[in-house]
């Protein structure tokens, strides 16, 4: 790009936007404003000041720019300098130009040592308008975001421009978390583990290869529902992990239920600390469990606080449980979610009363007892029973078997007396709201089809922001950028001194 001349005085410009904005506000037009109008015209007036200052500390610096010695990554002197090579950059004021020394050498790509001063992006649009990008994409739909970064920055940027700067700002997430050492807890603290998944809406070349062969292959009755047990198979699982750290609190099987008189106060429950939480729609749930025990171990590097897997019954989950703690060597306690205990309880009490019976309430209320005192096989020989005896159909008695099954198979992971007599949880209300919060608040916005990067550069912003850990982790990502835009170019990774 050919370059403009710089000035002499590079605030001249502000200096003139100034004169110009205090001249205005001592006119008739400014005082004839009301106050919401006088914002809203001081709001624009003030950004291009502000826009006319950043140019004018670029053209200073340019101005102040000394030609050294510059040698590339491969060890390649770069001796011819040319003046002039000037290149654009948005910024949150508006757009400016950045005017710098070149240093070249035949055969080999051009060096700026003030771009990497200045830790500029490969992109047009600056870190800045990457920033909002990424906090306004993860709050809201691409075309929200885009138009709050219009409001703020007068800047307009696309709806596939706001994509692209967005997976760019999510680029370091898990680098970051690898990195990162989460301060010490309680040696008495339970560290506590879990994960779940949840489906988005995806656009057809982003679903897994068997649901879009499924997808492709799918006939339906009707042309504008779905019937009965169809599916538009237009669908992929997000997982989702959690970990956090967990005070005991020893209670008993009546303290979980609740007392039968509603007005006394509920007996304490463990309250989670710490939460960290981390999603993808790319990685598979094994990679993602990964993480969360890598996450977990941060906290515990040498074993030597108690962990508790909460799940939700899935097999497969169970089985990555415990193939991740031996390969790791550690003992993980596995308990079943007693809240899908409940549901199977639920679903069961209705082969067996009718619908709304009270009855069926103090039924469920006696059995989740029995569970939680370590009676899960009993009560699924109980159910069974009970359906036989009332000669139930096989179709009236399904849900009734189907709780007995569940009890049965899982009743290894049912060790409710251990759990709440050592203080452990024994919900997944944690995943649960993070699967809530994470996913479906956000990616099942109405009319939403996902791409797979963007759909998995906003859940790991999203989870960077529900970890409380957004500015922390924009210093470090800014910090890559400049070793892999920059640094990485020259040799030894040191930049040379552009002033």
């Amino acid at each position: 790009m050919s370059a403009p001349e710089v000035p002499a005085d590079p605030f001249e410009g502000s200096r003139a936007c100034l004169e110009e904005l205090i001249g205005w506000l001592e006119g008739t037009e400014a005082a004839s404003l009301t106050h919401a109008e006088l914002e809203d015209e001081l709001n624009l007036r003030g950004r291009e000041l502000l826009r006319q200052m950043y140019q004018g500390q670029l053209d200073l610096r340019a101005l102040r720019e000394q030609r050294t010695k510059v040698i590339d990554a491969e060890g390649v002197g770069h001796g011819a300098v040319e003046t002039g090579h000037v290149r654009p950059l948005g910024t949150v004021f508006g757009p400016v130009d950045v005017c710098r020394l070149a240093y070249r050498h035949r055969g080999h790509a051009n060096l700026y040592p003030a771009d990497a001063t200045l830790n500029l992006p490969h992109e047009r649009h600056s870190h800045g308008l990457r920033k909002l990008a990424a906090i306004e994409a993860a709050r809201g739909s691409f075309e929200e975001a885009a138009s709050a970064l219009a409001r703020t920055t007068s800047q307009a940027i696309g709806k596939r421009q706001v994509e692209s700067l967005t997976a760019r700002a999510a680029a370091d997430v898990e680098d970051f978390y690898a990195a990162r050492r989460p301060p010490p807890a309680p040696a008495t603290d339970v560290v506590v583990i879990s994960a779940d998944g949840k489906g988005i809406v995806m656009r057809p070349d982003s679903l897994r290869p068997h649901t879009a062969a499924k997808a492709a292959a799918a006939t339906t009755k009707l042309t504008t529902r779905l019937s009965k047990g169809e599916k538009r198979h237009r669908k992929r699982l997000a997982e989702v992990g959690a970990v956090y750290d967990l005070t005991p609190v020893p209670r008993s099987a009546a303290d979980v239920i609740g007392p039968h008189d509603e007005t006394e106060p509920p007996a304490p429950a463990p309250e989670a600390k710490g939460k960290w939480v981390t999603a993808s729609v790319v990685d598979d749930a094994a990679e993602v469990l990964t993480r969360v025990f890598d996450e977990a171990e941060r906290r515990d590097p040498n074993h030597q606080r108690t962990w508790v897997a909460l799940v939700d019954g899935n097999n497969h989950q169970i089985d990555r449980v415990k193939a991740e703690s031996a390969d790791r060597g550690i003992d993980v306690a596995i308990i079943v979610d007693f809240v899908h205990v409940l549901e199977y309880l639920w679903a069961a009490a209705w082969c067996f009363f009718a619908e709304a019976d009270p009855a069926a309430e103090h039924w469920v209320r006696d059995r989740a007892l029995a569970i939680l005192d370590g009676g899960a096989r009993a009560v699924a020989t109980g159910l069974r029973r009970r359906a036989t005896a009332e000669r139930l159909s096989a179709t009236k008695r399904k849900k009734a078997d189907d709780a007995a099954r569940y009890l049965t198979n899982k009743a290894d992971h049912l060790d409710y007396p251990r759990a709440l007599a050592s203080g452990w949880p024994i919900a997944t209300g944690v995943i649960e709201g993070a699967c809530r919060h994470l996913v479906k608040d956000r990616m099942d916005i109405t009319g939403a089809r996902w791409s797979a990067q963007g759909a998995e550069a906003v859940l790991k912003l999203r989870a960077v922001r529900a970890n409380d850990d957004f500015d922390t982790y924009w210093r470090y990502h800014l910090d890559r950028e400049r070793q892999r835009i920059h640094e990485s170019r020259y040799l030894n990774g040191v930049i040379p001194a552009a002033a």
